[in-house]
């Protein structure tokens, strides 16, 4: 029955909501010491936006090591910011435009030490920045008719993501997914894990801690472990409470996720709602057992939350991750 499960905490997090995060994680003990940007994480936004005429917005760099080069705006974000505005400050700075989010097109990470949010967005004013304006952050702004691979650009890792915004205008395979404002002091992943079998038989994956809850693991600070990626926390937790041999779950793609600017403590911890399924063995097959009470699956019998989960599995239909 529902009852058992986290019903609105599972229809939020697929409608690219938030839950509270809490204060209790699965797996290792979290980090003591709260996400502090510039000092255990960095985060970096980038904007994709199109004019009218399905030209891209590219601004000339300043900076001498790349100066007259070529690139999307993009910047770190600032202690006490929120993600969107640090992405409107960005494109405000570096082409002179106003602008507005419509999604997360990509999350691209190193683990904590380095996390980019690139998105696409919209102008709603302002003025193109030109030569005679050029400054420490951007030389000029155009918007560039042509291939953007012809010019001299800063780093060639624009282009793929420029793909990935043209087939998101032409056929979003996602709704709109944006940051929800709700604190977070680390910097953690909420696991939706999913194992279907070839019958159509859907499970999730659900911490038993006080309510049934999706599971939530928490990403170390510790030195060794600033460079490691979003995925190793959900390794090891699935590691931990399956038993061998090891699984070996697909891709994690994003659902959402939620931060507040000046969290707990004046924090800057991220909580990326994230799915991830575990392909069957075999054809018909059950989940394989928990060996640890603090997990247990939830066989998933209501027509429309199956097939909601079962829709973004099939159809890869998440913001993908790129580590």
């Amino acid at each position: 029955p529902m009852g058992e499960a986290p019903a609105a905490e599972l229809d939020a997090v697929l409608g690219g909501g938030g839950w509270e995060v809490g204060v209790s994680f699965e797996g290792p003990p979290p980090p003591t010491g709260p996400i502090r940007l510039g000092r255990n994480a960095c985060y970096v936004v980038l904007a994709v936006l199109f004019n009218e005429e399905d030209r891209v917005l590219l601004v000339q760099e300043a900076k001498p090591e790349c100066r007259g080069r070529w690139y999307l705006p993009a910047g770190r974000m600032e202690p006490g910011e929120s993600i969107v505005a640090a992405m409107r400050r960005e494109v405000k700075e570096e082409t002179g435009l106003e602008c507005e989010p419509l999604t997360l097109l990509a999350l691209e990470e190193r683990g904590p030490a380095w996390i980019r949010f690139a998105f696409l967005a919209r102008p709603t004013g302002g003025t193109l920045k030109t030569l005679e304006e050029a400054d420490a952050e951007s030389l000029q702004a155009v918007w560039w008719a042509g291939d953007p691979s012809v010019l001299p650009l800063r780093a060639p890792d624009i282009l793929p993501l420029l793909d990935l915004a043209a087939r998101y205008r032409r056929s979003p395979p996602y709704p709109p997914a944006l940051p929800q404002e709700l604190p977070c002091a680390l910097l953690c992943l909420r696991l939706l894990v999913a194992f279907a079998n070839d019958a159509g038989d859907l499970w999730v994956l659900l911490g038993t801690a006080g309510a049934p809850h999706l599971p939530v693991v928490a990403c170390g600070t510790a030195p060794a472990e600033l460079r490691r990626g979003l995925r190793l926390p959900a390794l090891r937790l699935l590691r931990d409470c399956l038993p061998p041999p090891d699984p070996c779950p697909g891709p994690l793609g994003l659902l959402g996720l939620q931060h507040r600017a000046g969290g707990p403590g004046g924090a800057d911890g991220v909580c990326f709602n994230v799915l991830l399924s575990i392909p069957p063995g075999s054809p018909g097959a059950a989940p394989p057992e928990p060996c640890s009470p603090a997990f247990r699956w939830w066989h998933v019998e209501e027509e429309s939350l199956r097939g909601r989960i079962l829709q973004r599995l099939r159809a890869e239909a998440t913001v993908p991750v790129r580590s």
